[in-house]
């Protein structure tokens, strides 16, 4: 295939998953203008944000694994029309009630996005799936730390409510360009029942590098929201007092940190997967001593927050790298699996980092994000070890393919040889 033509879908590819992903988060920073419109309680108000999440959570169990039966291209243009449906619905809500609704429908058609990536994955050959992966998922990134600030323009200009209806109409136009412009997707030989496929996605928690990777994901995602969740925290607080348009502006440091780890895809292809693995997770820790400054210095924040974002964009792409290469016939569920890691770690680390600083301040939330980063190395340098001895995964850090081969003879879910 002609290199334009593979740049300008993982482009496209990078494209669905920032506009995708900006559903669940543009409500952060509008909230206060929402509760006031819709005459929400203050108390009520973290429902909002809560629907999308809930949605996201399922649609990874029962909607990513459709993936492995059903032609993505199709898949992926359905679902952004559907989550088009959910934007709609919340724009026009009169209450609180069919705002969840929309919300809730919208997060659930949002994991078009884990679908987006195992798409990318299987269109890239081999030598290319990391650097392809690095790219898409920067995508995601962009529409995480991108959705505050157009939430915010948006809603300066013509209300919040002009935020859901811009998002539906980006998902309505990026439905039309995937129908036409991305090739038909993978269909298994034989026909696989919806209830094999979530067969195959519960069996993969018994396999030791799934879960390994996982376990990873979970402590770097809890690390990650206990920064993302709890940092307004101190920098509203004195002596800074800062205004939530400048706190959101270290979101510009994390962007670039981000975008900085893309490179880890390049270097995943070139074998290096675990040693990129474990010096991020190191970076990751460290991270916090700068980070832990915000009480009293914001330039250390500054570096605290790059270089978190770096670390976790490094070993994420890593860790999607080798799963997808290992378990190649079933890229979808083994996504949507190894992101319900990822949510249920981003929402420890959310919840436990406004606890702790409730009694022990941001350097206890410090801490507990340090912690949740050292139980991630850890968990590496514990599974590499256990891994080499079984044999049954990445066992080295030099080698050109870390994952070890299943074998020509090894059964896929719909019992043919890969």
């Amino acid at each position: 295939m002609d290199v334009g033509i593979r740049f300008n879908r993982t482009m496209l590819l990078a494209t669905v998953c920032s506009v995708a992903v900006a559903t669940i988060y543009v409500a952060q920073p509008v909230l206060a203008q929402m509760g006031r419109d819709l005459e929400v309680p203050e108390a009520d108000l973290g429902w909002v944000v809560a629907a999308g999440q809930v949605g996201y959570l399922m649609g990874l169990v029962v909607l990513v694994p459709l993936g492995d039966m059903l032609d993505r291209r199709k898949l992926i243009g359905a679902q952004l029309l559907l989550a088009a449906v959910g934007m709609l619905v919340a724009a026009v809500a009169p209450g609180l009630w069919l705002l969840l609704v929309g919300l809730a429908g919208a997060g659930l058609f949002a994991v078009v996005v884990q679908t987006t990536v195992a798409f990318a994955a299987d269109l890239s050959t081999p030598a290319e799936r990391g650097r392809t992966l690095g790219v898409v998922t920067s995508g995601v990134v962009i529409g995480i730390l991108g959705a505050r600030v157009l939430a915010g323009g948006l809603a300066a200009l013509w209300g919040w409510r002009s935020i859901y209806i811009t998002l539906a109409v980006l998902l309505v136009v990026l439905s039309l360009i995937v129908l036409k412009q991305l090739p038909a997707g993978h269909r298994p030989a034989r026909r696989t029942s919806y209830g094999d496929v979530m067969v195959s996605l519960g069996l993969l928690f018994r396999e030791p590098l799934f879960l390994s990777r996982g376990l990873i994901a979970f402590f770097l995602f809890a690390s990650f929201g206990t920064l993302w969740s709890g940092l307004a925290l101190p920098l509203a607080a004195e002596p800074w007092q800062l205004s939530p348009a400048q706190i959101g502006l270290f979101g510009t440091a994390g962007l670039a940190g981000a975008l900085g780890a893309a490179r880890a895809g390049r270097w995943a292809d070139a074998g290096h997967a675990n040693v990129v693995t474990g010096s991020a997770l190191v970076l990751l820790a460290a991270s916090w001593i700068a980070s832990g400054q915000a009480a009293w210095q914001l330039w250390p924040v500054v570096v605290g927050v790059l270089v978190l974002d770096f670390a976790v964009q490094a070993v994420h792409v890593s860790n999607q790298t080798l799963l997808t290469a290992e378990y190649s016939h079933r890229t979808s569920s083994v996504i949507g699996g190894y992101m319900l890691f990822y949510s249920l770690g981003s929402a420890l680390g959310a919840t436990a980092t406004t606890t702790v600083y409730s009694t022990s301040g941001w350097t206890g939330s410090a801490v507990l994000g340090a912690g949740f980063a050292l139980c991630g190395l850890l968990t590496w340098a514990f599974s590499r070890q256990m891994l080499a001895r079984c044999g049954c995964g990445p066992s080295s850090s030099d080698g050109r393919h870390e994952s070890a081969p299943m074998g020509h003879g090894t059964p896929n879910m719909n019992g043919a040889p890969r």
